[in-house]
């Protein structure tokens, strides 16, 4: 059976890039049955006290890299307040940003205003085009009641004329037929009038 290979504190930061120190700092502080050490001495780092050294290096290289990020963020903040035009900038940005706010704000409130005038122009449109509608449909109903009113009157006001002008006629032909007989009785009176006169004169002459 092959022996375990042992690496030394130098070997293990050199392949994990980081300085000898780092990598005793985490040694010292593994349990003791895992702190190896050679004939002569030196440190010793077998495969499971690598795998707790890898875990505590990498741990600790996210957290100097978020302390970075912190620190370079708080130095950006510092620089900021001690740099007038990055804070002018900054203002106006701010400005920009409560303007668009604005801007967007005023243009929904003039979209919706102007849906809500649409729907009521569309509602009128319909209302108007309803009435038109039904006051065509009216108009015609009229119509086609007077043209029926009309043939039923036409032909009675004709036979109604016939009626008069007949009567008209029988009642002038009887007007005539009595002055007729009226001029003739006339003519009859006067002719009996001249017959008795000449008798009326001679009876008075022989008395």
């Amino acid at each position: 059976m092959m022996s375990e290979k042992l690496k030394t504190i130098k070997e293990l930061a050199d392949e994990l890039s980081v300085t000898k120190q780092n990598i005793q700092y985490h040694y010292q502080r593994l349990p003791k049955e895992l702190q190896l050490k050679s004939s002569n001495g030196s440190n010793l780092i077998n495969s499971k006290a690598e795998k707790i050294i890898l875990g505590k290096v990498e741990s600790g290289s996210k957290s100097n890299t978020k302390d970075q990020q912190i620190s370079s963020k708080e130095n950006f903040e510092d620089e900021k307040l001690d740099n007038p035009f990055i804070n002018r900038l900054i203002k106006e940005v701010e400005y920009l940003k409560i303007d668009k706010d604005k801007i967007i704000s005023t243009k929904d409130q003039q979209i919706s205003s102007k849906d809500q005038q649409i729907e009521k122009l569309t509602n009128l449109l319909d209302q108007q085009q309803r009435l038109a509608l039904q006051d065509k449909k009216l108009l015609d109903e009229y119509k086609s009641e007077i043209n029926d009113l009309k043939a039923l009157k036409m032909p009675t006001q004709e036979t109604e004329f016939k009626h008069l002008d007949n009567q008209y006629k029988d009642e002038v032909n009887a007007l005539k037929e009595k002055l007729e007989n009226l001029q003739e009785q006339i003519k009859d009176q006067k002719r009996i009038e001249k017959q008795e006169k000449p008798r009326k004169w001679w009876g008075l002459w022989r008395k």
